[in-house]
C-alpha cells in the first residue's frame, strides 16, 4: 500500500469522524431544542388555563383547623412511577395508587391486569390549591408520560395503562380540555394526544404493596 493510498484512507476516516461528531452534536441540540419547546408550550398552556378558570376549593376539617384541599386523578401508565412523581411535587399532600374508570367493584390488581374490568391504573392526588394549581399538576402529568400512545406506556400495553384525566369538577374538566387542545394544536408532541378527559368515578385504593412502591425499594423512578 502506497503512502498516497494511506493518506487518502486516513483523510477519509477523519472526514467520517467529523461528520459523525457533527451529526451527534446536531441531534443533541435538536433534542434539547424540542425539550425547551415543549416546556415553553406547557408553560403557556398553564398560563392560558389559569387566566380563564378559577379552581373550586373544598373545605376539609383536620383537628378543628380548616384546610383547603382538592383532589385530582390521573392515569399515566404504571402507577408506581406516577405516584412517586406526584409525591415529590410541592403542594401535594398525598398521592395514592389505585384503580378507576372500570365496572367491577373492589377490583384486585389481577382483575385489572386481565383487561376485562375497564379500570385504569391511576393515582389520586390530594393537594393544597394555595400551594399548587390544578394546571400545574396537569403540566406534571403531561411532562412525565407519553400522551400519544393509545393504551400503552413504554413496554406496558393494555387499557389499564391508558392516558387519562379524571376530573372532579366542571372547572377541572374545562381546564383539562383546554390544555389538551392547546398542546395538540401546538404540535409539541409529534402525534395526536389520545388522553381521555372523563368524569372521576369510584376510586379503589390499590393493594398496600403498591403504595410507595419505589420509595420502599430506594428507587426514584420507573422505566418511563
Amino acid at each position: 500500500m502506497t503512502r498516497n493510498t494511506l493518506g487518502v484512507i486516513t483523510l477519509g476516516v477523519v472526514v467520517l469522524f467529523v461528520a459523525a461528531f457533527a451529526l451527534v452534536l446536531i441531534t443533541g441540540r435538536n433534542a434539547a431544542a424540542f425539550g425547551r419547546a415543549r416546556e415553553a408550550v406547557l408553560s403557556r398552556a398553564v398560563q392560558s388555563a389559569t387566566a380563564r378558570q378559577n379552581g373550586k376549593q373544598t373545605n376539609e376539617t383536620n383537628k378543628g383547623t380548616k384546610r383547603m384541599t382538592e383532589k385530582a386523578t390521573f392515569g399515566a401508565g404504571c402507577f408506581w412511577g406516577v405516584e412517586e412523581t406526584f409525591r415529590q411535587t410541592p403542594g401535594v399532600i398525598e398521592a395514592v395508587s389505585g384503580y378507576a374508570g372500570g365496572t367491577l367493584e373492589n377490583p384486585t390488581y389481577q382483575d385489572v391486569c386481565s383487561g376485562r374490568t375497564g379500570h385504569a391504573e391511576v393515582v389520586e392526588v390530594t393537594y393544597d390549591p394555595a400551594k399548587v394549581r390544578y394546571e400545574d399538576l396537569l403540566k406534571v402529568f403531561y411532562e412525565n408520560h407519553n400522551p400519544t400512545t393509545l393504551n400503552r406506556q413504554g413496554p406496558d400495553v393494555g387499557t389499564q395503562y391508558r392516558s387519562a384525566v379524571f376530573f372532579h369538577s366542571p372547572e377541572q374538566k374545562a381546564i383539562a380540555e383546554k390544555m389538551k387542545a392547546e398542546l395538540d394544536k401546538s404540535g409539541v408532541f409529534k402525534k395526536p394526544i389520545v388522553t381521555e378527559v372523563t368524569p372521576a368515578s369510584t376510586f379503589y385504593r390499590a393493594e398496600e404493596y403498591h403504595q410507595k412502591y419505589l420509595e420502599k425499594r430506594g428507587l426514584s423512578s420507573c422505566h418511563l
